[in-house]
């Protein structure tokens, strides 16, 4: 379990009310000297000689001084030794600057290796970081540690980090992220969020089959296949019996999965701002926020509901234990189908069926709660007032990706939704949302893997106006990636600026857009162009590129 310096107790709690950092982070992640019960006892004599026991600014610095050291003492630097200058998929860039821009993409794998020193591992106790068995792929900046979905990426990071690892015939690297991801679900049950112990109780969106499934697709290893499957299995239990949820309606009851982490308390990470956020007000928006960082989408208005049951409001109404998420049952849904695959691989027949008979009840229970024939999309469910959140996010169209639905007309409509939402409005990519709330996952910024799921998405249908609006989408967002990459996210207005709002700094090179561009270079590099607009502007109206310049 957490240890008390980094997730609870009297020393989190001053410091990070202190504000001794810019960054709550720096804190949580900082080393200790001595063993935990030391610390704690001598900050116990420190705060004893002080009116409340409230330690002054200029006394915590000093502790932290003689009992802590700065974070990065975890990682030593790690070049994957599998790397090779010139991967096949870079000769099918056709055009010449986009294939000299994805060889330096190709090398920033070397620069964002890391591998954990061995004093992790034989002394835990004096880090909040959790000790993995091989070297991993960083995002940079803040995030010092392996995150699951960052992103994950996602969805944060590590999905498309492996995928751009894959085209980058880094297989053994790739091979090896997937094993910390096996190693933390037989110890946790689960992966957590992130690699610290402060992530213990919260994970992000399931992606491990799928970066399963990227693996075996370019390997056919079905012993490796064979080595994961437990953990896809048990990881897939974790959230049907902890992140799932019985509504009834009409009768029938419907099983669907949301993020729900039962802690009450600040997210050390977080602490000061969710201590600020939550003044005057429950313990239970802390779940809220937990769960919101779960999501990944930290934070939204998509999970806002306010006084009058409306998805609207302000952080402070963030209830998003109370949404039943469009892209989190995607997700679930290609997990199931992907777990009945893998058993069909390896000759079980039996779990393949119990897999695909948990597919086709899902399927019906997204189409009956969140699928809108009407307005012709999957939008997140309201547990409040038991309706639809019908605001545009992209992932209003992750069941598209997932295929998660019964009737092909469903994808056609699908598309024409996309088409009239508002979202293909924006030069550099589809917003996250329509919404200027501030956060980070709303207006004006725009995520590499939601731009990755719905061309996926898009490019998989048997439409040739769905391909071209993929190929459109793909054109438009490898164009802001190569006149305006350094930063891990991206504004959509077209002034070239990084995206911003939320809790975080923009981080350098982070390692999902490298994934994500690198996916779609490959998969349309004979036919994007670096030279001015390609687009139609009856596929995208009002598509107009800025003349940003390279920061490469």
């Amino acid at each position: 379990m957490c240890k008390s310096i980094y997730c609870t107790g009297e020393v989190l709690r001053q410091v990070q009310m202190a504000k001794l950092f810019d960054d709550d982070k720096y804190f949580v992640d900082m080393k200790l000297t001595t063993a935990p019960e030391v610390v704690v006892e001598a900050f116990a004599n420190l705060s004893s000689g002080f009116p409340n026991k409230t330690v002054p600014s200029s006394e915590l610095r000093k502790f932290l001084q003689t009992y802590f050291e700065e974070p990065g003492k975890e990682f030593e630097q790690w070049t994957p030794p599998d790397w090779h200058s010139k991967p096949k998929f870079l000769s099918r860039v056709s055009d010449s600057k986009y294939r000299s821009w994805a060889e330096e993409l190709h090398s920033l794998w070397k620069s964002l290796g890391r591998k954990i020193r061995d004093d992790v591992r034989d002394h835990p106790e004096l880090y909040s970081q959790i000790y993995t068995p091989h070297p991993v792929v960083v995002p940079g900046g803040r995030f010092r540690e392996l995150y699951y979905w960052l992103v994950f990426l996602f969805f944060r990071d590590s999905y498309w980090v492996i995928n751009g690892l894959l085209l980058s015939e880094m297989t053994e690297t790739a091979r090896g992220m997937i094993l910390n991801f096996v190693y933390l679900v037989e110890r946790y049950g689960f992966v957590p969020n992130g690699g610290r112990v402060y992530y213990e109780r919260r994970s992000q969106p399931p992606f491990l089959p799928l970066m399963v499934e990227s693996f075996y697709e370019v390997t056919g290893d079905k012993d490796f296949l064979r080595q994961v499957l437990p953990a896809l299995e048990t990881e897939y239990s974790f959230w049907m019996q902890n992140r799932s949820l019985a509504v009834s309606m009409s009768g029938l009851t419907h099983i669907l999965n949301r993020y729900n982490v039962p802690v009450d308390r600040p997210r050390p990470e977080s602490y000061s701002d969710d201590v600020e956020l939550a003044e005057g007000l429950s313990k239970k928006l802390w779940i809220e926020l937990t769960s919101g960082a779960e999501s990944g989408w930290d934070f939204s208005s998509r999970w806002y509901i306010d006084s009058t049951g409306r998805n609207n409001g302000t952080l402070r109404d963030t209830q998003t234990s109370s949404i039943l998420p469009a892209d989190l049952n995607a997700i679930m849904c290609r997990n199931e189908r992907l777990l009945a695959s893998f058993h069909r691989i390896l000759g079980n027949e039996e779990k393949a069926a119990e897999y695909e008979k948990a597919l086709s009840a899902r399927i019906k229970v997204v189409e009956s709660l969140l699928w809108d024939a009407e307005r012709g999309a999957w939008f997140d469910f309201s547990l409040v007032n038991e309706t639809r959140h019908t605001s545009f996010y992209p992932s209003n169209l992750a069941p598209l990706w997932a295929q998660c639905y019964s009737n092909p007309e469903m994808a056609n409509q699908a598309v024409q939704y996309l088409t009239g939402s508002g979202g293909l409005d924006y030069p550099n990519g589809v917003p996250t949302s329509l919404r200027e709330s501030g956060q980070q996952w709303d207006m004006p910024n725009a995520w590499p893997p939601l731009q990755h799921m719905i061309i996926e998405g898009l490019s998989g249908l048997n439409s040739a106006h769905a391909k071209e609006l993929a190929f459109s989408l793909a054109q438009r967002w490898i164009q802001t990636n190569w006149r305006a990459y350094i930063k891990y996210e991206y504004d959509v207005n077209g002034d070239g600026k990084p995206g911003g709002g939320g809790e975080y700094e923009d981080q350098l090179g982070f390692g999902w857009t490298n994934g994500a561009a690198l996916q779609l270079l490959n998969q349309y590099g004979d036919r994007l162009s670096s030279g001015g607009s390609v687009l139609s502007a009856s596929v995208l109206p009002g598509l107009v590129y800025s003349i940003l310049k390279s920061l490469f």
